[in-house]
């Protein structure tokens, strides 16, 4: 099964370890100049650096849906710098998961693929997709959504290690940001982990900066630019969190229960086997029984080989009006 996520930041991926290691294909896409704060648990950074590692998954910056399908033969996650999705109609995806986050639904449609989820607020299940994952802290978290919305954005950060809304660091000012430390530093209350136009960005609690943006990145004055882990785990910095792999769960979820059986949809299944026996039928007083049921099956599996190889289909009915 192949799934295409538009976006490939921390929850993002996050999705896409949970897909990947169910042994799915995954493809994702997001800005040509991503701006993810928790880079080192990224995918993204496969744009920037052309190559990246989270958790032993290898992601690679692919230029075009072919050398997508060719880094997925390798075993790889492709990730290209495509914002729009231009590359979905090449791809033809079994799934589209929107885990952009943007607060707002980008250009997302429900017939986009067979299954369209759409990641937190932004979305409503039945309209603009067939279902929503919850990514709001709390009970709810990764609940799958099929009528209505996510939880609306509170921009209020969820609680860990009883912090909240002091876990974040945001630009003191509009410009360049300047980046003073790096992910994984331990910082004290009033530690500098950033500049703005030579403006400090203090950490207001003490702990681990798990995120931060990378030098250079433009930024306007309240914009999230870097966030503090008060639990001080250091390895926290390099793996998925709890959030991203509960919102992966969702989704896996129900990628699994939105596939129909394989018969039941328009895959190039049940022709080959007519056609097989056919040919079998025409060839039985020529041929003998033997031979025109070896030729029978080998057709058979040919067309099936072709089929799964090729994605043949063929076209369905259109659903009736109620």
């Amino acid at each position: 099964m192949r799934v295409l996520i538009r976006g490939a930041g921390d929850i993002a991926t996050g999705i896409a370890l949970r897909l990947y290691r169910s042994h799915m294909q995954v493809v994702m896409t997001d800005l040509p100049a991503p701006t993810a704060i928790r880079r080192t648990v990224c995918f993204s950074q496969a744009i920037v650096l052309g190559r990246t590692e989270v958790e032993g998954v290898a992601a690679v910056l692919a230029a075009d849906a072919a050398e997508a399908e060719s880094l997925l033969a390798q075993g790889v996650v492709p990730v290209l710098a495509d914002p729009d999705c231009r590359c979905r109609q090449a791809l033809r995806p079994d799934a589209e998961v929107d885990a952009i986050l943007a607060k707002r639904n980008l250009g997302t449609a429900i017939t986009d693929a067979p299954v369209v989820i759409g990641i937190g607020p932004g979305f409503t299940a039945g309209a603009d997709c067939h279902a929503v994952v919850e990514t709001m802290r709390g009970h709810t978290l990764g609940r799958v959504i099929y009528e209505g919305s996510a939880l609306p954005n509170t921009n209020i950060p969820g609680l860990i290690g009883g912090y909240a809304g002091e876990r974040v660091l945001r630009a003191p000012a509009d410009g360049i940001f300047h980046q003073l430390l790096d992910i994984g530093a331990e910082v004290k209350a009033g530690d500098v982990a950033g500049e703005v136009n030579g403006l400090p960005m203090r950490c207001t609690i003490d702990g681990v900066v798990r995120g931060i943006l990378p030098e250079g990145t433009p930024v306007h004055q309240g914009m999230k630019s870097g966030d503090v882990d008060p639990r001080c785990r250091p390895e926290y910095c390099t793996t998925a969190s709890d959030k991203a792999l509960a919102v992966g769960g969702g989704v896996l979820r129900d990628v699994l229960s939105n596939q129909k059986p394989y018969i039941f949809v328009k895959h190039f299944y049940a022709c080959p086997t007519l056609i097989g026996a056919l040919l079998c039928a025409l060839c039985w007083q020529h041929l003998g029984d033997i031979p025109s049921m070896l030729l029978g099956a080998a057709v058979i599996l040919v067309l099936r080989l072709c089929a799964a190889h090729f994605r043949w289909g063929l076209p369905h009915a259109a659903d009736l009006p109620e």
